[in-house]
């Protein structure tokens, strides 16, 4: 079965905001997909974030919950990239 074209929000923090220049973002892309095949089109959207996704320097969340490479993003999910933090 394939997937439908929907819209998702992409939501940047921080550094993040300044690297793409928006704070949020309407993608449109073939759902159901995985966090893994998303980063692959935010790449090539933003290319900025290549590096950082690359390296895994990101911190993912979907619907507010943190993210890995295998979870599923759906129609009407919001997905959010956090930059690495750092202190003690």
């Amino acid at each position: 079965m394939t997937g439908k074209v929907d819209v998702i929000k992409l939501k940047f923090f921080a550094m993040l905001k300044g690297l793409v220049g928006r704070d949020e973002v309407d993608l449109e892309l073939t759902l159901p997909t995985t966090l893994l095949q998303l980063k692959s089109v935010i790449a090539k959207e933003y290319p900025v974030l290549t590096e950082l996704l690359e390296k895994r320097k990101l911190l993912i969340s979907v619907n507010e919950e943190l993210a890995t490479d295998s979870t599923v993003i759906k129609s009407g999910d919001e997905v959010a990239f956090l930059p690495p933090f750092s202190g003690g």
